[in-house]
């Protein structure tokens, strides 16, 4: 019977995987206390909805601005020392607002204000912290590695992270930020326990042969390189077109959970929770469902399972039909999250994995903000349940187009790897 670390993070893993996976799993738990915390601080400090809604958009506002910057920056330099800096900087900048609430100055400005720091800077720690895993791991262990980070994700992040930032919040409004700062520092320490990771090489036949080109001179090699390989501009399309059609009816699940659905406030936080308890049912099956079912077929199931869920949504009146709904979408989105990242990683050549990941993530966050304010206008005009509609019509047609590019995505390798394949006898 092998331990439960064995099971966790098996031994043929690495060592440093293991310090990784502990590193990020701390990180959670600070990034789930803030998730419940910095909305009630904001909502502590004005009612006024403008900027309430200000500090949801200074969430992925810094992908926007400096997304690329940061995937050109974790291309040229030591990855786990950037993690590292740039969590050192996510404490200072938490430690300083801790500062400004035990001493009373605080306001809704400088809350803001270290909201868009604290962004930017966990931009960083996301983009350099995504191409750790595939210099540590074998690619035919990058599937169970996303596996294990996704849990620290779900459990620390969407589970208990959220409960215990909203009663740490009651007991004094520093806490929860104090709680955080120490658990970023904590997450310092034990990626520091890893091995330095090498400065990925530079590609030098492209013609940008100096050591350090401008940046946006490797953002557009990057994007170059993203565009001349079809398998992995396929699959960062995909992600960016099912990222609108999500976040078109999400953008306003709270008004239909207790407008539409009368589920309350209470019910709609319950919409969460369904959600990451099929996250969890689905982290404990993924090593199955990897050894028995191939990614294509999996890649196909999980978006035909998307397209049916928009037309659930649309279609139910109840709430505990909109729980069980909820509950096979953890399930099946965290399927998705994981495969999809897999291939990335495993099709992006080292040297890229920085820019491309940052592409991957601009268009996330791109697309969350298109379909967040087509959600807003539709749901306006025609009722809360139409752009579950939307959803649900733009998700099938994107299904029916990329069904066939699915199996080219999976079954692409990358380029040194098919170099090496050919040169064999």
């Amino acid at each position: 019977m092998p331990s439960l670390g064995e099971l966790i993070a098996p031994r043929r893993m690495g060592r440093d995987f293991r310090w990784l996976l502990a590193s990020s799993w701390t990180s959670n738990i600070g990034d789930g206390v803030a998730l419940a915390a910095a909305p009630l601080l904001i909502a502590s400090m004005t009612s006024s909805p403008i900027l309430v809604a200000s500090g949801a958009i200074l969430q992925f506002l810094p992908w926007l601005l400096f997304g690329l910057h940061a995937g050109a920056i974790a291309d040229r330099f030591d990855r786990r020392r950037l993690v590292m800096f740039a969590n050192a900087a996510r404490g200072i900048v938490l430690a300083a607002l801790c500062v400004f609430l035990i001493t009373g100055v605080a306001n809704i400005w400088i809350v803001l204000a270290v909201a868009f720091l604290y962004g930017t800077a966990e931009v960083f720690v996301d983009t350099a912290g995504s191409t750790l895993l595939p210099m540590l791991v074998k690619p035919d262990d990058l599937g169970i590695g996303n596996a294990r980070l996704q849990t620290g994700y779900l459990v620390a992040n969407q589970f208990a992270g959220p409960p215990l930032g909203a009663f740490l919040f009651a007991a004094g409004t520093a806490w929860p930020f104090l709680l955080e700062v120490v658990c970023v520092g904590l997450a310092v320490v034990l990626i520091s326990r890893m091995a330095r990771t090498p400065v990925p090489p530079r590609d030098t036949s492209s013609g940008s042969g100096a050591a350090h080109p401008p940046v946006h001179t490797d953002i557009a090699e990057g994007l170059r390189w993203l565009w001349r390989n079809p398998p992995v501009r396929m699959l960062v399309l995909i992600i960016l077109v099912f990222n609108i059609t999500w976040a078109a009816p999400w953008g306003v699940l709270v008004l239909y959970a207790t407008e539409h659905l009368n589920m309350g406030a209470v019910g709609y936080g319950a919409l969460t929770t369904a959600s990451a308890a099929g996250g969890l049912l689905a982290t404990a099956s993924f090593g199955w469902l990897e050894r028995h079912v191939s990614f294509a077929t999996l890649m196909r199931v999980v978006l035909s399972l998307e397209v049916l869920m928009h037309l659930a949504f649309a279609l139910t009146t109840t709430g505990w039909v909109a729980l069980v709904i909820m509950f096979v979408f953890g399930f099946y989105a965290f399927i998705w999250g994981t495969i999809s990242t897999t291939v990335r990683q495993r099709l992006v050549p080292a040297e890229l994995q920085g820019r491309v990941s940052s592409v991957n993530m601009v268009g996330v966050f791109g697309g969350m903000v298109i379909g967040q304010a087509l959600g807003g206008v539709i749901a306006q005009l025609w009722g809360l349940t139409a752009p579950w509609w939307f959803a649900f019509a733009g998700a099938a047609i994107t299904l029916l187009l990329v069904w066939r590019p699915i199996s080219q995505i999976v079954s692409a390798k990358r380029a040194d790897e098919a170099v090496q394949s050919a040169n064999e006898p």
